[in-house]
Formats: structure tokens, sequence, C-alpha cells
């Protein structure tokens, strides 16, 4: 059985719409951990497959795509883009434009 912040986060996850992003911080927040963007780290890194998460729309909450290695980072880029994601010229995620603010309720978070 998984604990409820991880529950939530998986749920928020899944919960982007195609050509948005949130940030782990915002993801956390809204998962009732204001300060939990590393768990979010972890539970996307370990979870991803198993629940088919679009860990893509994932990013930092500077609009920064944060892979380690370039192949994972060029991937994500190409699935956002793909997506209609836009990205600044300085290469962030444009955040005006693509960030998901998803409307949550007291129930949500219990």
């Amino acid at each position: 059985m998984m604990n409820p912040f991880t529950e939530r986060v998986i749920n928020i996850i899944k919960s982007i719409p195609i050509g948005k992003v949130m940030s782990y911080g915002q993801i956390a927040k809204v998962a009732g951990s204001p300060r939990g963007a590393r768990q979010v780290v972890r539970i996307l890194h370990s979870m991803s497959e198993k629940h088919k998460l679009p860990w893509h729309r994932v990013i930092n909450a500077k609009g920064e795509i944060v892979m380690k290695d370039e192949e994972s980072a060029y991937s994500q880029r190409t699935l956002l883009e793909a997506e209609g994601v836009s990205f600044l010229a300085n290469g962030l995620v444009d955040l005006e434009q693509s960030r998901y603010e998803p409307v949550v309720s007291e129930e949500d978070l219990i």
C-alpha cells in the first residue's frame, strides 16, 4: 500500500494535460507537502514506468529540463515540443504559456 503523499503525487502527475508542465515543488505543494520537491523527484524516478507517468511534463521551477544525461534531456524536450509546449530563446520552458495550475479541493487532500 502506498502512502497518501505518494498516491497524491502520482495522481497529480497523471492529471497534467498534454502541452502543459508542472514543477517538482508545485506538485509537492499541491500534494500537501510544500517542501517535498525531493520526494517528488524520487517518486517520479522510481514509479514512472510502473504507473505510466508522463514524466516529461515535470520540470524545475525555473522552467529547466534537469535530466542529467544529454540523451534523456533531449528526449524530454522533444516530447514536450511534440505536445506543443513553448520554449523561450534561452532554452527554458515558457511557464506563462505552459504551466498547469490544477484546481484542488480540500477533499482531494484527505
